[in-house]
């Protein structure tokens, strides 16, 4: 059995009904948070978790949005098939450039996908601002092995960290496979991690030159 939310077209209008849900809450900026991308984030982020489980009426059994900040979701639900989805939210504020926001680590999502009931569900809300007004213009509500490789990175940071490599563009395959997402994924990391090897040597020969500079100084 696979997910009646991402194996119909159920995800596709839960989707659709976020841009207007936000949309619908005029007036939850100020002059100050609206000049903090992080502040507006935040406010729409509280917006959703108070929100969604109502947008997935009876898909939902359970559902929490109580979450520490550096855990892997931001809220959580049960479907009435016990699958388990953790939701992650993402902005982007349209008229910016650039930017390269987390997912997950490789190692954490690698543990969470060896139980196949389980979900990483990214939310992804693109939005602009006229003065202390948000105008949502698009949502996006799918499993992290929806999105392409090409609009994926992998950042150096732990075991290696999932990133989109550019907010403005998003591939999205929809019902893509799981197993052939994972064994992409395991292919780039034996690629990554070498490159990461001859990193640290270079870090290494570099700090042994510091090492012997300091070294060959007279004492104070």
């Amino acid at each position: 059995m696979k997910s009646q939310i991402f194996y119909t077209d159920a995800y596709t209008d839960i989707q659709s009904r976020i841009p207007n849900l936000l949309n619908s809450h005029e007036g939850f900026l100020s002059p100050s948070t609206a000049s903090s991308t992080r502040a507006v984030g935040d406010a729409i982020q509280e917006i959703i978790s108070s929100s969604l489980d109502s947008l997935l009426g009876d898909l939902c059994e359970e559902y929490s949005a109580s979450f520490a900040r550096r855990a892997m979701a931001d809220m959580a639900f049960k479907d009435r098939d016990g699958f388990y989805y953790v939701v992650d939210v993402k902005t982007h504020r349209t008229d910016t450039r650039f930017n390269m926001p987390n997912l997950t680590s490789v190692e954490r999502l690698s543990r969470f996908y060896e139980d196949d009931k389980n979900y990483f569900v990214i939310l992804i809300v693109s939005y602009h601002i006229e003065g202390t007004l948000v105008s949502v213009t698009q949502a996006r509500f799918v499993p992290i092995e929806f999105l392409q490789w090409d609009c994926l990175t992998i950042g150096a940071l732990g075991w290696g960290q999932i990133q989109i490599a550019n907010s403005n563009y998003i591939n999205v395959v929809p019902q893509y496979s799981r197993k052939k997402w994972m064994l992409e994924l395991c292919d780039l990391m034996l690629e990554f991690y070498p490159k990461e090897i001859a990193k640290i040597g270079d870090r290494i020969e570099r700090f042994q030159k510091v090492r012997e500079f300091w070294k060959a100084k007279p004492d104070d």
